[in-house]
């Protein structure tokens, strides 16, 4: 008996567990909507049953979509390992992978991520390039790093991008300060403020980059190494930050300080893995970058699918 079902199908089911959502799993496999829709009614017409219920929320599958999602938990993960091995067989298991680091927020999920590789490929030497990076695809070009995580997707010579996700920064301020009082803050709210943020330079930070300079706001500053005592002044009423919401979510569940949307839009931030273009047929690199983008959906709030 010929199948209907292929791994496409399967990973989109995978991806509307994982999200809960029409919407969002549509990004998360990147199809539009109606392409994810239509993909799920050619199983259900063939099948003549629903996989899940349209109007639940979070989305919730019915007994035939658990039998096929049973499928694609136990059917995927043994494709991604043939696949491993096959790109082991034919280019070898061993290699380098130093990772250079612009992000001061990044270790909260590269290590986990970098802890699931390990035992996948374990031949390769993979390590990070000690301390902050304010060049990191410098260091790719000469031969210091073999894959950077960077904010923007810069055209360079012998350099190539792969998207990771995007993320979105929230401001963040005392629980009594005034600016507690608005849902979104604007621009402007930022002027009198002193803006407290990591030592980088100012086109290294969204919110200056994106939000405030273009504006012509250029805030008082204090600066801070570490993400906890950026959130203890913030708490102390020093100043107001800007932090990516995974990384302020534990504080505010602890009412520590509070976070607001910043601009009606939201402000979006955008990491990548950057390469040198001699490297894109490693079979590692790929598998890392495919584990730290499994790694950050499952572990992270608020992620979107980030495209070229």
């Amino acid at each position: 008996m010929e199948s209907i079902i292929e791994l496409r199908h399967l990973k989109t089911l995978l991806a509307l567990e994982e999200t809960g959502s029409v919407s969002l799993a549509a990004k998360r496999v990147f199809l539009t909507q109606s392409a994810l829709s239509h993909q799920i009614r050619a199983l259900e017409d063939y099948y003549e049953t629903s996989l899940f219920e349209r109007k639940s929320n979070p989305l919730r599958f019915t007994p035939a979509g658990e039998r096929l999602l049973q499928l694609a938990r136990e059917l995927m993960p043994q494709v991604a390992a043939a696949e491993r091995d096959m790109a082991q067989i034919i280019e070898g298991e061993a290699g380098e992978l130093r990772l250079a680091v612009e992000c001061h927020t990044c270790f909260d999920w590269l290590m986990p991520a970098m802890g699931e590789f390990r035992p996948l490929w374990p031949q390769v030497e993979l390590d990070i390039v000690s301390g902050f990076q304010a060049d990191p695809v410098g260091l790719l070009l000469t031969h210091r790093a073999d894959l950077a995580i960077v904010s923007e997707a810069v055209p360079q010579a012998g350099i190539v991008y792969q998207p990771l996700f995007a993320y979105e920064m929230v401001g963040i301020c005392a629980k009594d300060h005034p600016l507690a009082a608005k849902a979104v803050w604007q621009p402007e709210d930022f002027a009198d403020e002193t803006l407290i943020t990591y030592p980088v330079p100012d086109d290294m930070l969204d919110l200056l980059r994106k939000v405030l300079l273009p504006n012509g706001i250029n805030p008082q500053r204090r600066h801070s190494e570490l993400t906890i005592a950026i959130i203890q002044l913030v708490a102390s009423r020093r100043g107001i930050a800007a932090l990516p919401y995974w990384t302020v979510m534990p504080y505010l569940e602890k009412d520590y300080v509070i976070s607001r949307k910043i601009t009606k839009h939201s402000l979006q931030s955008e990491l990548y893995a950057a390469m040198r273009a001699e490297d894109t047929g490693k079979s590692y690199l790929d598998d890392f970058c495919q584990t730290v983008r499994e790694r950050g959906f499952a572990d992270l709030p608020g992620l979107s699918v980030l495209e070229m």
